[in-house]
Parts: C-alpha cells; structure tokens; sequence
C-alpha cells in the first residue's frame, strides 16, 4: 500500500526524505502530462506567489496551474498548511548558517535575519505562511538551531536565547510581509519622504513634537529602520 500524505509528511520530518516520488495523474490531464511530485507542486505555488502574490495561493489554483485535479495534489501535500510549511522550509535551505563566533556573533545574527528577510522578500507575502508554520520542517529547525548556537555563543541564556529567536523572527516576517505590502502593485501611490515633510509641516500646533521631527521621523530607508531594530533587540540579550 503506498504512503498517506500525512505518512510522507511525518517522514519529510524525521529523515528529510525528498517526497518527490511521482505518481500517476487523477483528473483531466492523466496520463497527458509529467507525473506529479512534492517538488512540482512547490516550484508552481512559487510561480503563483511571485507573479501573484500569497494571496492567490490556493490548492486549487495550483491544481489548475498544474492542469490537474485537486485530489492529485493531495495525494503528495496533506492540505494548504503542509503546503506553506513546504515552501517555508525550501527558503531556509537557502540560508547559509556561519559558524558561531563568540566575538561575532551580534553580526552574524543579523546576518542571518537578513538572509532571512531576503528570501521572503523574493515572493510577496509569503511571510504569512510563516506566522502559522510549527518549526517541525527540517530546513526551519536548521535555521533556528544555527540561530540558537550563535547566541549562546555569545554568551546569551539558553532561555533568553530561546525567546529571542521566536521575537527576531516574528519580527522578521511582520516586516516582510508589511514591506510586500507597501509595495504591492508598485510604488506609485506610496508617499514620498518630500511629501511626508509637507504633510508635517502643514499640521496644526497641536503636533509640535511631529512638525519639529519631521526629519527624523522620516529619515532612513526601510532596510535602515529594520538594521536598527534588530540592533536594538539583539543589543539588549546580555
């Protein structure tokens, strides 16, 4: 009898066992087109999220992305959930993890909350798959397991350093997905620095702090406000 796929999944887990075992198709397309596997069905929601973003991820659109019925998606991913987990732990396979350095190990933190960062960034929205993700995919747990030495090579608690890792990485997909957010359909209607100043500047008085730092309210890119705040979270550890 062939594997459920929550057996191949268990499986994924405990010996990182690639599921692309091809099976034969069910639905419209059988017998017309390449078999399916685990690899497939990732490399196409991939497609969908960066050309359309999380959102229009579904089983369904990748079935149909696929020229397949549902139940040939279910027979290789257990439902949408295994399916972000999926694809999660494929961006972590790209993260290369340093080895620790007690007298580096601020930067190489970052580093890794960078890396991080830019993988997410490459398929909008996709951190959202990341807030509900259990770290039970092998490639996940090898990235907080690399995250996990490097702090306690800096001298941090197990304890602290346990926590720090859930917050760096919850605040990680938050700003990714706000990012994606803001740059969604392109840039146009995102308000420019110069305009923010205006705006500030034509507030009443009642905002005197605001009209008195518009400039460093609104300094910095992006990328700059998210280096700080990880210099902030990981300056206080010790």
């Amino acid at each position: 009898m062939s594997p459920t796929p929550q057996q191949r999944r268990d499986a994924r887990h405990q010996l990182g066992a690639s599921s692309s075992t091809p099976s034969g198709r069910r639905g419209p397309s059988r017998g017309s087109k390449k078999p399916i596997t685990v690899d497939a069905i990732v490399g196409t929601a991939f497609g969908i999220v960066e050309t359309e973003g999380y959102e229009a991820l579904t089983m369904r659109r990748v079935a149909t992305a696929l020229e397949t019925g549902s139940s040939s998606l279910y027979a290789h991913v257990v439902n949408k959930e295994d399916l972000d987990e999926l694809l999660i732990g494929r961006l972590c396979s790209e993260i290369v993890l340093p080895t620790p350095d007690p007298a580096a190990w601020q930067q190489q933190i970052m580093s890794v909350c960078a890396q991080l960062r830019d993988q997410y960034l490459r398929y909008p929205g996709i951190s959202q798959a990341a807030f509900a993700a259990a770290p039970s995919n092998l490639e996940t747990l090898r990235v907080s397991e690399g995250m996990l030495a490097i702090l306690l090579a800096g001298g941090v608690e197990p304890q602290t350093a346990a926590w720090a890792i859930d917050s760096l990485t919850l605040y990680v997909n938050a700003y990714s997905l706000e990012f994606s957010r803001a740059t969604k359909g392109g840039r146009d209607w995102v308000v420019s620095r110069d305009e923010m100043l205006g705006r500030f500047a034509a507030l009443p008085d009642t905002f005197p702090h605001t009209k008195r730092y518009a400039a460093e309210l609104t300094a910095g890119t992006v990328h700059d406000r998210f280096d700080f705040t990880l210099h902030l979270m990981i300056g206080g550890l010790r």
